[in-house]
C-alpha cells in the first residue's frame, strides 16, 4: 500500500499565519499535479496522486518517475524514510485577521482563502509538523521577516495593541494597589486576594456591629415600656425609629416623656395635683370628689372610711 503524505494542515507555520484547508482551491492543481523537488521550476521528479482533504489536512501519495536522478535520489530516499516531507505552493487570494481565526503564536493575518499551485518534496521543515511551506501573492512568493509588514499576510496589529493594552492594564491596575509598575500578574493577584480578605472581614464586623446596635435599641424599647413611656404596640416603630436615628437620639426621646398614666390612677386626682392616694380620712375628700372615689375606687373609699369613723365600711 502506497504511503501517503501531509502536504499541508491547520497549525501556525513559519510565516506566523496557518492556511484554512477548507479554503483551500485544489482543482487546478488536480488537473496537473506535478511533484517538484525543493520548489525548482523544470526540476519534475514525479507528481501527487490521490490528493484529497481529510478533516483540516491535504494528504497524497508520492509517485516518483525516477527520469532525473533528483526523482531516482528522492525515490531511494523516501523508501528509506529518510525523506519524507511535502511542501505545498500556496497562493493566497483571500485573508481574515477575525479573532475568532486567530491561533496562538500566530502574528500574521489567517490564509481563509487559497489555490495550491505544486508540491515538492523537500529536506527540512517549516512548522510544528515539518512540512514547510511556500506562499505565494500575486504571482509573487512571499519573503517575510519577523515584523515585516505584506499586502498579502498583514501583520495582526489588533494583536499587538491588545497586548500594548494589557500591559498598560496590569501597569495601571498595580500602581493602584500601591505596586510598583513593574509588578507581575501573580503580585497583582495576591494583593487582590489580600483586599478581597479585609473586605470579606469588614462585611462581617458591620454585620456584627448592627446586630450588637439593634440589640441595644430593642432593650433600650423595652425598657421604655416598662417604664409605661410607651405601649408594648408601640415597640416596632420606636424599633425602626432607633435604626434611623441612633440609640442616643433615641434615649434622649425616652427621658423627655413622662410615664403614661391609667384612668383609675387619675380618679380622686384634687386640682392641687394630689392624688387620692394622699388623702389620709374621708373628711379630707372634697365633697364633689367623694361620690366618685365610692363609684370608682371602693378600695381606697373603704381605706378612708375606716380612718375617719374608726370601723370598716359596710359593705355596699
Amino acid at each position: 500500500m502506497a504511503k501517503r503524505i501531509i502536504i499541508s494542515d491547520e497549525s501556525v507555520n513559519c510565516y506566523g499565519t496557518w492556511v484554512k484547508t477548507d479554503g483551500v482551491d485544489i482543482s487546478q492543481y488536480e488537473r496537473n499535479p506535478v511533484l517538484l523537488w525543493m520548489h525548482w521550476r523544470g526540476i519534475i521528479i514525479g507528481c501527487i496522486k490521490d490528493i484529497k482533504k481529510e478533516g483540516d489536512k491535504i494528504t497524497g501519495e508520492p509517485y516518483f518517475d525516477e527520469v532525473r536522478d533528483e526523482s531516482k535520489l528522492a525515490k531511494q530516499q523516501w523508501d528509506k524514510g529518510t525523506l519524507k516531507m511535502a511542501s505545498a505552493n500556496f497562493e493566497v487570494t483571500e485573508t481574515s485577521d477575525a479573532p475568532e481565526l486567530i491561533k496562538p503564536g500566530q502574528y500574521r493575518a489567517t490564509a481563509t482563502r487559497s489555490k495550491l499551485i505544486e508540491i515538492s518534496m523537500v529536506d527540512i521543515g517549516g512548522n510544528d509538523n515539518a512540512l514547510p511551506l511556500v506562499l505565494t501573492f500575486k504571482g509573487q512568493e512571499l519573503k517575510l521577516a519577523a515584523g515585516e509588514n505584506s499586502d498579502g499576510l498583514p501583520l495582526l496589529t489588533n494583536i499587538n495593541n491588545q497586548k500594548d493594552e494589557e500591559k498598560m492594564d496590569h501597569k495601571a491596575i498595580a500602581l493602584k494597589l500601591g505596586l510598583p509598575e513593574t509588578a507581575g500578574e501573580n503580585e497583582i493577584l495576591s494583593s487582590i486576594d489580600l483586599l478581597l480578605g479585609y473586605k470579606t472581614t469588614n462585611q462581617q464586623l458591620q454585620q456584627e456591629k448592627e446586630q450588637l446596635q439593634l440589640s441595644a435599641i430593642t432593650q433600650t424599647v423595652k425598657e421604655a415600656t416598662a417604664k409605661h413611656l410607651i405601649v408594648p404596640e408601640k415597640e416596632a416603630h420606636f424599633i425602626e425609629l432607633g435604626k434611623k436615628v441612633g440609640i442616643e437620639s433615641l434615649k434622649l426621646t425616652f427621658e423627655s416623656m413622662t410615664p403614661i398614666q391609667k384612668p383609675m390612677n387619675l380618679i380622686g386626682q384634687p386640682s392641687g395635683g394630689s392624688m387620692a392616694l394622699d388623702y389620709k380620712k374621708l373628711s379630707d375628700v372634697p365633697a364633689d370628689k367623694i361620690e366618685e372615689i365610692r363609684n370608682n375606687d371602693k378600695p381606697t373609699y373603704m381605706k378612708l372610711y375606716r380612718a375617719e369613723y374608726g370601723v370598716d365600711c359596710p359593705n355596699y
